[in-house]
C-alpha cells in the first residue's frame, strides 16, 4: 500500500525544527499559565480561559501552515493593498463604532483585534518598500515615505486608543530602517524627538539632553539645513510636552507616573506594578510550584492571564522557570534573525528581520513591565498571553520565517 505522504527528513530540517519547536513550548507553556492563573476562579468562562487558547492554538497551526505554504512573491505584490484594507477596517471600526473596547471586532462567539494583524500589514509594507529601495535610506525623500506608510496607520491605532500597539509600529520600523542601512547617527537624529517627548516632563534632563545633542552635531558636523532641523524639531517636541500631557487620556497619565513612581498610589494605579513585583519576588530560585503561587491563587495579581503572566511564571516556577521562558524566547530570536541573514531575496531578508523585532520589542516591553523597568502598556507577551489574535499572529509570523528559509535561495 503507497502512502499518499511520505516522510522526508530534508523538508522538516528545511523548515527548521528548532523554531517552531521553541514556539511551540513556549505555546504549551503560556497555556499551562493561563490554567494556573484562573484554575479557582469563581467565573466558570475565566477558568474555562485555558481551553479557549488550546481552541485557538488549533487556529493558529492553520495560519502557520497557510504562511508557509503561500508564495511570498504574493504577499509582496499586495503589500499595499493589505495595507490599504487595514486602513479602511481601522477607520470603520471608528466610524462605525462597531466594536468592543475601541479595539475588538465580534465574529460570533470569538473576538479579533485588527491592530494586532496590523502589525503584519505594515510589516509587508514596509518590507516591500526598503526591498525596492534604489537610493540611500540617509536622504530625506526615503525617510518622508516611511513615515507616510506607517504614520497614518499608527495614528488610526492611538484614536482606538492603542498606545502599545503604535509602539510596535514604531519600534519596528526603526529596526526594519537600521538593518536597511540607515546610519546610527541619522537613527538617532530621527528617535531624539522623542527623546526630548519624554525628558522634557523634567525641564533639566530637558536641557541637559539639547546640550548633549548639540554637542554630538558639532562634532559629526552636517549639513546646516539637517542640523537646524535637528535641534528645531526637538525644542518643538519639548515645547508641547504639555499640550500632549493635556490630551493624555487620564489612565495613561496615570501610567507614567506610576512608572516613575509606583508607591505613589499603591491601592490603585499602583497595585499592578507592586503585585507584580511581589509575585515574582515571592517565586524565588525555584517557585512556589505549579499551583502554588499565593499572589497568583488569591487573586492578588491583576490581568494575570494576559499582560502579567510573566508575573505568574515567576512566582510558580521562580528564576529557573523565567529564564527557561526568555531561552526559548532567545533561540527563536536566533533563528529569525539567522533567517534572515541568509535569505538572499530583499523581501525575505526584511521580513525575518522585521519578524524578530516585533518578537523582541514585545518580549521586551513586557517582561520588562512585570519588575518596572517599563510603563504598563497592554503589550502581551508572544505566545504565552491569553489571546487569539496574538496567538494566531505570532504562529503566522512563524509560518512566514519558515516560508522565507525554505525558499532562502530565490532572488
Amino acid at each position: 500500500m503507497r502512502l499518499p505522504w511520505r516522510f522526508n527528513p530534508r523538508t522538516i530540517r528545511e523548515s527548521d525544527p528548532i523554531l517552531i519547536g521553541s514556539a511551540l513550548c513556549l505555546t504549551l507553556i503560556g497555556i499551562a499559565l493561563i490554567y494556573a492563573a484562573q484554575y479557582n476562579s469563581p467565573d466558570a468562562d475565566m477558568r474555562a480561559l485555558w481551553t479557549r487558547q488550546i481552541t485557538w492554538l488549533g487556529v493558529a497551526l492553520v495560519g502557520f501552515f497557510i504562511a508557509a505554504k503561500v508564495p511570498l512573491r504574493l504577499h509582496e505584490v499586495l503589500a499595499y493593498v493589505y495595507l490599504g484594507a487595514l486602513g479602511l477596517i481601522l477607520i470603520g471600526i471608528l466610524v462605525l463604532e462597531h466594536d468592543v473596547g475601541g479595539r475588538w471586532i465580534a465574529l460570533g462567539p470569538a473576538y479579533l483585534q485588527p491592530s494586532e494583524f496590523g502589525k503584519l500589514a505594515v510589516l509587508f509594507a514596509l518590507c516591500r518598500y526598503l526591498a525596492y529601495l534604489k537610493r540611500p535610506l540617509a536622504g530625506w525623500q526615503p525617510l518622508m515615505a516611511v513615515a507616510l506608510l506607517v504614520g497614518p496607520i499608527t495614528l488610526l491605532v492611538l484614536k482606538q486608543p492603542d498606545l502599545g500597539t503604535s509602539l510596535v509600529f514604531m519600534a519596528m520600523t526603526f529596526i526594519l530602517l537600521f538593518w536597511g542601512g540607515i546610519p546610527p547617527l541619522t537613527l538617532f537624529f530621527l528617535v531624539s524627538p522623542v527623546i526630548s517627548l519624554v525628558l522634557a516632563f523634567s525641564w533639566i534632563s530637558f536641557i541637559l539632553f539639547i546640550a548633549v545633542l548639540i554637542t554630538v552635531l558639532a562634532l559629526t558636523r552636517p549639513r546646516l539645513i539637517q542640523a537646524t532641523a535637528v535641534v528645531g524639531a526637538n525644542l518643538l517636541f519639548g515645547i508641547i510636552t504639555p499640550i500632549v500631557w493635556n490630551h493624555l487620556l487620564p489612565y495613561q497619565r496615570m501610567r507614567i507616573l506610576i512608572f516613575l513612581d509606583p508607591g505613589a498610589d499603591p491601592r490603585r494605579a499602583g497595585y499592578q506594578i507592586i503585585q507584580s513585583k511581589v509575585a515574582i519576588g515571592s517565586g524565588g530560585i525555584f517557585g512556589k510550584g505549579f499551583l502554588g503561587g499565593t499572589q497568583t491563587g488569591l487573586h492578588f495579581l491583576p490581568a494575570k492571564h494576559t499582560d502579567f503572566i510573566f508575573s505568574v511564571c515567576g512566582e510558580e516556577f521562580g528564576f529557573w522557570g523565567a529564564t527557561l521562558v526568555l531561552i526559548l524566547f532567545a533561540v527563536y530570536l536566533w533563528r529569525a534573525i539567522s533567517i534572515g541573514d541568509r535569505a538572499r531575496n530583499r523581501f525575505g531578508r526584511f521580513l525575518a528581520i522585521g519578524i524578530a523585532g516585533i518578537a523582541g520589542f514585545q518580549l521586551l516591553v513586557n517582561a520588562g513591565m512585570t519588575v518596572g523597568l517599563m510603563p504598563v502598556t497592554g503589550i502581551p507577551l508572544p505566545f504565552v498571553s491569553y489571546g487569539g489574535s496574538s496567538l494566531l499572529l505570532f504562529w503566522t509570523l512563524t509560518g512566514l520565517l519558515v516560508n522565507v528559509r525554505r525558499n532562502w535561495l530565490e532572488y
